[in-house]
């Protein structure tokens, strides 16, 4: 009889991006970004090149550099930007979103400003890098804003492989996965534009978006996670904000605690059961196929 191979043929994985969103933002945050990057728990890491923990912390983060994507977290609010901003930031200091979105649809903003300031970005971004980012996305999903988007758009184009984070999820994923649905529903709709853009561009971006939710705490992490990572289908990038509480992070951002808890259970040997439990490995984005 001839023989018969009956071992099973292993599963293809999902490739998913997760990303940590404010590295720069204190040392706590770079330090429990550094933590997940070096454990092969994250993929992606957004940086605030405004921010005065950026410079110092772009060069242990090289040491890493073969294991994640590095991206620009282009900032306008709350934080003082690099350049005079007379328009957008008259006392040094960017509005808080709220503001920057009313100034951003009713014809507010100053697209020289914003081109200006995101070119200080990015060359901030470069000087401490030694190159570009990777892509480009916003603190608060500000790059997905009327003018804004255009400025984002427009420097990609410059910037030949990079891609830029899209933000929008189908209606009927959102409401099965039933996290922070309408404020998810919100920030998803507001991307059209960019989205449209991107395409239009060319410019390479992903086509499925989680991450989004309230960060009261009320909600276990762990639960919120095996949420964003049901059926990852698609190029999926999740976003997280884990970091090491510390007093430079308690005077610039008012979410601090669940950022330790979100670092804890990323590092946790739970995390690693739920990736192995839905088939997940945790990828670049040139590692996802292509569209």
């Amino acid at each position: 009889m001839p023989d018969t191979d009956t071992t099973p043929a292993p599963r293809s994985t999902h490739p998913v991006l997760l990303c940590a969103d404010d590295y720069g933002l204190s040392p706590g945050v770079n330090e429990a970004i550094r933590d997940l990057i070096a454990a092969g728990r994250l993929t992606a890491t957004s940086a605030m090149t405004l921010c005065p923990y950026w410079a110092e912390g772009a060069a242990p983060l090289k040491e890493l550099a073969g294991k994640a994507d590095v991206g620009l977290h282009f900032t306008l609010t709350d934080q003082p930007p690099l350049g005079s901003l007379p328009k957008l930031a008259p006392d040094g200091k960017l509005p808080p979103l709220g503001r920057l979105m009313t100034l951003a649809y009713t014809g507010g903003l100053d697209p020289k400003e914003i081109r200006e300031e995101l070119a200080r970005q990015i060359d901030a971004f470069t000087a401490a890098w030694g190159g570009p980012p990777a892509y480009i996305d916003g603190h608060q999903h500000v790059h997905q804003l009327p003018t804004v988007r255009d400025a984002v758009a427009d420097a990609l184009a410059a910037l030949p492989g990079a891609y830029v984070r899209l933000c929008g999820e189908a209606v009927a994923a959102i409401l099965r996965r039933g996290v922070a649905v309408p404020k998810t529903l919100l920030i998803g709709g507001l991307g059209g534009g960019l989205a449209r853009r991107a395409r239009a561009g060319g410019i390479p971006a992903n086509d499925r978006f989680a991450g989004v939710y309230d960060f009261s705490g009320r909600q276990p992490f762990p639960e919120l996670m095996a949420r964003f990572l049901d059926r990852p289908t698609g190029r999926l990038l999740v976003m997280v904000h884990p970091g090491i509480p510390d007093e430079a992070l308690r005077r610039a951002d008012p979410l601090v605690d669940q950022r330790k808890v979100e670092h804890d259970y990323l590092k946790s040997p739970a995390f690693t059961a739920l990736l192995a439990e839905r088939n997940i490995r945790l990828a670049r984005f040139a590692e996802f196929p292509a569209p």
